[in-house]
């Protein structure tokens, strides 16, 4: 399902559900990846076969338009596919444990999810929950519904629009158990984006890179503006060029304020 800032659902709708205080690093925890892509062998046949027509389509679309600098399956296997699959076991440990609750059945969203990283990875991996795509270019929507067809997935719908916007949304705005970001910006704007889109009790997780210490420090007052509080800090080995990711994992403690989300392009001109 395709819907655009407007709510309004394309054409598409219609013929098909998209089937075809200071900063301590007190809270290290570790999870182990290795380059034999060891969360890939986890998943099921069907789930790797659902992965390599993601990683084909990405590539043969690749062609046209820039959806990823990596260019070589086996690469794209391993710094994509298999760092996007390395979340889920922190995901669901620090769910389980903080949520109280089981994370069988979740509702996730992927805020800025380009070519569709991490969130089109963890939905082929759990089919059970509700993964929502937010992506502001339209050409890449375009992808994302293309490829979504081709890997079969039904628990996958796309929405076109601005996370500034869309978090005022009322289908949108605190509506989600679960908000993840990869790649997409530094954590002071990615608060502002992310968790006004969390439910109260809910988590926001950004996968960050090998040393985000300085980064995370300068994010504490933008994260506790937008009513949430740092969780924990991850150590997640991955293929990435220093061996290891970072998950930055925040609860979301109470209501974000109604004048957050700013403006489009406020937040990264004048991050919080």
């Amino acid at each position: 399902m395709l819907l655009g800032s407007n709510l309004q659902f394309s054409r598409w709708t219609f013929f098909k559900h998209l089937p075809t205080r200071k900063f301590k690093l007190t809270t290290l925890c570790q999870h182990k990846s290795v380059a034999t892509l060891t969360h890939f062998g986890t998943l099921t046949s069907h789930q790797k076969h659902q992965i390599h027509l993601y990683v084909d389509t990405l590539l043969q679309w690749n062609k046209r338009m820039n959806l990823t600098a990596v260019r070589e399956v086996n690469d794209v296997m391993e710094r994509h596919v298999e760092d996007s699959l390395a979340i889920l076991p922190v995901l669901s440990d620090c769910y389980r444990s903080h949520c109280g609750s089981s994370c069988d059945k979740l509702s996730l969203v992927d805020v800025g999810t380009g070519a569709g990283l991490p969130g089109v990875v963890l939905a082929i991996a759990r089919p059970e929950w509700d993964v929502t795509l937010m992506e502001s270019m339209n050409k890449r929507c375009v992808f994302l519904e293309h490829v979504v067809g081709v890997i079969g997935s039904s628990n996958v719908k796309i929405v076109r629009g601005r996370a500034e916007n869309l978090g005022h949304n009322p289908c949108f705005r605190e509506k989600f158990d679960v908000a993840v970001a990869r790649a997409v910006a530094e954590m002071r704007i990615l608060a502002e984006y992310c968790l006004p889109l969390v439910r109260v009790g809910g988590l926001f997780i950004a996968a960050k890179g090998h040393d985000p210490e300085d980064e995370i420090k300068k994010a504490e007052s933008a994260i506790q503006k937008v009513g949430a509080s740092l969780l924990q800090v991850c150590s997640v080995e991955s293929q990435s060029p220093y061996g290891q990711r970072t998950a930055v994992i925040c609860s979301k403690d109470r209501p974000t304020p109604l004048k957050y989300p700013r403006d489009p392009g406020t937040p990264a001109k004048e991050p919080l």
